[in-house]
């Protein structure tokens, strides 16, 4: 009976809530909200939890990113790859297209450096304000479409998305509500 009570509290336990699966082609197309990348937080932060969606953690190619092999692969931007890295709070598929300024024309990125062996575009698609519903902070959701390349990979294109929520330069805050308390008049 004792050997029993274990798995009849298994059996019997409530499922645990099932969190819904991260859309990884829209995430990396800025299709999502900071909100939906911060999925992602548990993946980054933990390589099991990556292994566990059938993502392959690989060799840091480059110090900046965390790299992963997909399962299976997505379709992003018209190409598709198994090959996924993570900094900060971009996501990014590493493509097999050796010059970057095709892809950036196609999507009509802003170019932000341009020279023989480094590219970076982008362009902001997403800037609202938002309020933190924990601590009531006024806060500025960013999403940045990107595509650039990097010397760690060489004849590759790394497009994808950031994702932020940054507080707002002093010049750009709400003014304070009006005091209902009067001055005292001046004698």
């Amino acid at each position: 009976m004792k050997r029993l009570l274990p798995c009849l509290l298994l059996v019997l336990a409530p499922p645990a809530a099932a969190s819904p699966p991260v859309d990884l082609p829209a995430l990396i197309e800025c299709r999502q909200s900071v909100s939906d990348f911060a999925a992602l937080a548990p993946i980054a932060n933990d390589p099991l939890k990556a292994v566990a969606l059938g993502w392959r953690p690989l060799p840091q190619g480059n110090l900046f990113m965390a790299e992963y092999r997909l399962l299976e692969p997505v379709t992003v931007f018209g190409h598709r790859s198994d090959h996924i890295a993570m900094a900060g709070a971009t996501v990014v598929a590493i493509l097999d297209l050796p010059d970057p300024r095709v892809l950036a024309t196609q999507l009509e990125l802003e170019t932000g450096y341009d020279a023989e062996d480094k590219f970076m575009a982008g362009r902001e698609l997403v800037s609202r304000d938002v309020i933190d519903a924990k601590t009531g902070e006024a806060l500025i959701e960013s999403v940045i479409l990107s595509v650039s390349n990097v010397k760690s990979h060489p004849g590759k294109t790394l497009a994808g998305c950031t994702y932020s929520l940054d507080i707002p330069a002093d010049d750009e805050l709400p003014p304070a509500p009006a005091s209902s308390v009067t001055a005292p008049p001046q004698a």
